[in-house]
């Protein structure tokens, strides 16, 4: 097998991280590395994916569209009832109350806070997909919506951006076209002009790599066996986030609305 040692150091969280592992830490990563690429080349030769033509066939199987936020639809059988929210609800109120993808982000921010990562690409993979409790379409610029009154202009500016991103390998950067990609949208996919136009204009963008990095850390399958707990990440969104305090969806921003709809998502009107 050839090791492409750019990528595998890129895996890593670049040379700084590497270079804070011990010789041990280093011969477990590699061999880890390795055995991930072998397999995803067995994989490879297995897999079969959907043509866009495939996928928009499907449209009308389902009683819902693919776009609807995780909080009005259920996967299997009917929704559920949705525990209150506080009056002066807090981030961390959404996160066990309301969000619904959190085992994702937090294995995100999780992989990027294990290598070394700065505080503000750790919160903005903390956060980056969570948007899709409200809808998925466009989930990079809702969420950067969401988040702006709230947090400093990069952490933004990588929550609106990695949606992107996230289309394009950056090989140097470790980011590779995801297989789960050509499941969603077809292996003959070609990005909508508006996901074009922002990828050239954060390719050429003095804060890149904040998006991209969240790509980086962004994590497309999950271990089962790796628990990552919010508590960890308490003092990150402590002084990452500046919490209202007349509670999220209560502080008349310009935002407070899509918060409120989250909190509560069954009122008719």
């Amino acid at each position: 097998m050839n090791l492409d040692r750019r990528l595998f150091i890129a895996s890593l969280g670049g040379a700084a991280a590497v270079a804070g592992m011990d010789h041990e830490a280093r011969a477990e990563a590699l061999e880890d590395y390795m055995s991930d690429q072998l397999e995803e080349a067995l994989d490879d030769e297995k897999k079969k994916f959907p043509s866009v033509a495939e996928l928009e066939g499907q449209i009308e199987t389902r009683g819902f569209r693919r776009g609807a936020g995780g909080v009005f639809v259920s996967g299997r059988g009917n929704v559920k009832k949705l525990p209150p929210m506080p009056a002066n609800a807090t981030l961390v109120d959404y996160f066990k109350l309301r969000f619904t993808t959190v085992n994702h982000v937090l294995q995100s921010a999780n992989r990027a806070m294990k290598t070394g990562m700065t505080e503000e690409i750790i919160f903005a993979c903390l956060v980056h997909d969570v948007s899709q409790t409200l809808i998925k379409v466009d989930h990079g610029w809702f969420g950067a919506q969401m988040f702006e009154p709230y947090v400093s202009p990069k952490v933004a500016f990588a929550i609106r951006y990695h949606q992107a991103l996230r289309f394009y390998p950056d090989h140097e950067a470790g980011y590779e076209y995801p297989d789960l990609y050509k499941t969603m949208f077809g292996e003959d996919y070609e990005p909508p002009p508006h996901i074009q136009a922002a990828y050239k204009y954060t390719r050429n963008h003095k804060w890149y790599m904040e998006p991209r990095l969240v790509t980086v850390n962004d994590l497309y399958a999950f271990d089962p066996n790796v628990k990552v707990s919010l508590d960890q990440f308490l003092d990150v969104i402590g002084r990452q986030f500046k919490q209202p305090k007349e509670g999220l969806g209560n502080d008349n921003s310009p935002v407070a609305h899509m918060w409120r709809a989250m909190a509560i998502p069954d009122a008719p009107l």
